[in-house]
């Protein structure tokens, strides 16, 4: 009876104890291809407004947090399997994910636009109606609204599904599709880097940005949403903001 007790109270340690250790590491899920708020840079390293951002708010939590790339269709699967413990990597809060997941008090406010090849004639009518390909990233926002909307309003466009919107961008250049649909922000940093230009936006409402986690991790959403706040309110931000080329 002794030696039971014992062996259950040292099963209680263990699992108290690993649990400690669970507690102070964190797992990121990011887009690897979204600049500007999470990439994986040229020495593969995980970079990014958000990458740095979430960076802040962990060794203000006390906690390590490490980046794992992932593809964005799944990514909430992911974090409901817990495979990660949070997604900050400009995702757009959504009724349909707020279903899935808990999101942390927005941080960002994005429109959708539309990209073309610089110089192209084009104008959004133009792609919309008139039998055009346009690319979109898989699993986005954008990509649901457009789908639905194409059948609501008998757009005539093809949509072209991509794993990342730098590579719907590239099949703009490539002349492959016509135009890309995609966030205001790796819109403005595809015009600066490619040769390309930001044909304008497409219909949708403006979304914003939040970082989610799962619907069981109160504490956890809690803790986050402490630590944005400290940051939103410090030079740090701002200095995010210009580093990353962000200012509205």
């Amino acid at each position: 009876m002794i030696r039971k007790s014992l062996l259950l109270l040292v099963s209680a340690l263990f699992l108290i104890g690993s649990h400690a250790v669970a507690a102070t590491k964190l797992t990121n899920g990011i887009d690897a291809n979204f600049p500007p708020f999470a990439f994986v840079d040229k020495t593969g390293a995980p970079s990014g407004f958000d990458v740095e951002a979430m960076n802040w708010i962990a060794k203000d939590m006390g906690v390590e947090v490490s980046h794992q790339p992932i593809e964005w269709d799944g990514i909430i699967t992911s974090l409901v399997t817990k495979k990660i413990d949070i997604i900050a990597s400009g995702m757009s809060i959504t009724p349909d994910r707020a279903k899935q997941v808990n999101f942390t008090n927005p941080y960002w406010v994005i429109k959708q636009v539309m990209v073309v090849k610089k110089g192209s004639p084009l104008t959004v009518e133009n792609v919309l109606s008139g039998k055009k390909i346009l690319g979109v990233q898989q699993g986005t926002s954008e990509a649901k609204w457009l789908k639905e909307q194409a059948t609501a309003k008998g757009w005539n466009f093809e949509l072209r599904y991509y794993n990342s919107s730098p590579l719907a961008v590239e099949d703009v250049l490539n002349g492959r599709i016509d135009a890309a649909a995609m966030d205001d922000a790796p819109a403005k940093d595809a015009a600066a880097k490619k040769d390309v230009q930001v044909l304008g936006t497409f219909g949708m409402d403006t979304e914003e940005f939040g970082y989610a986690v799962r619907k069981d991790d109160q504490a956890l959403l809690d803790k986050v949403n402490a630590s944005l706040k400290k940051l939103m309110a410090s030079p740090d931000w701002q200095a995010l903001i210009k580093k990353y080329e962000l200012e509205k």
